[in-house]
């Protein structure tokens, strides 16, 4: 199930984002969104796989538990490939959420 999950995830283009709830569906798991961040937590670290893509339902970069040095790195990650915040901390999702053609769409690209 990882390797589905990862296989989305290295899908997302730069300066885009996708939910864990989108990133499960399209991994064949919908309604799996915490399967999503257990697989993003079990990354090796250095791992190509473009983990700082990924963010919750409300736009927003998800807390790790004692870790806000890596939440600032997922934020300038972004930053970086053109995601903007607004004030309260959030992505708009209307202009930065990922839109692929359909999961088979995915499935083909693998």
């Amino acid at each position: 199930m990882r390797e589905r999950i990862y296989a989305v995830i290295q899908k997302i283009p730069a300066g885009q984002v996708a939910t864990y709830g989108q990133v499960a569906a399209l991994a064949g798991i919908p309604g799996h969104a915490r399967q999503v961040g257990y697989a993003l937590s079990a990354l090796a670290e250095g791992s190509p796989v473009p983990w700082h893509r990924v963010v919750n339902a409300r736009g927003e970069i998800s807390l790790r538990s004692g870790g806000s040095a890596a939440d600032l790195r997922q934020r300038l990650r972004l930053e970086a490939e053109g995601v903007v915040f607004d004030a309260q901390g959030r992505i708009p999702l209307e202009l930065f959420r990922w839109r692929p053609g359909s999961r088979i769409e995915v499935e083909k690209a693998d």
